[in-house]
């Protein structure tokens, strides 16, 4: 009685490469890809960006530091110290951003 024959070793080995290329295409590549979005979104941060946090807290940025920004709310100009992993995302850029942008579109035109 024979057992196994090269035959049936085949689809097994396509589906076990098949199952990686989807967890690897799938899961890993996004979330490496989202990782360098956010590391370019910190790096990027300057005075006068207005942020949100993880938490749901709105502010524009007073101080960039190296791990850390303060942020002011709108309504009472209460001053917070965020750590820069607690941004979620950038809502509105600064002028200061504007303006390098623009500098830069007139520099290549």
């Amino acid at each position: 009685m024979e057992f196994g024959t090269g035959n049936s070793m085949i689809p097994t080995l396509i589906s076990v490469v098949l199952m990686i290329a989807i967890f690897y295409f799938g899961i890993i590549r996004p979330n490496k890809k989202r990782e360098k979005e956010t590391l370019e979104m910190m790096e990027k941060l300057a005075v006068d960006d207005v942020i949100q946090t993880i938490g749901g807290i709105i502010g524009k940025i007073v101080q960039v530091k190296s791990d850390v920004v303060i942020i002011e709310s709108t309504g009472m100009k209460t001053r917070l110290e965020i750590a820069k992993w607690g941004i979620k995302s950038v809502i509105k850029p600064g002028h200061r951003k504007n303006t390098e942008e623009t500098k830069e579109a007139k520099e290549t035109e």
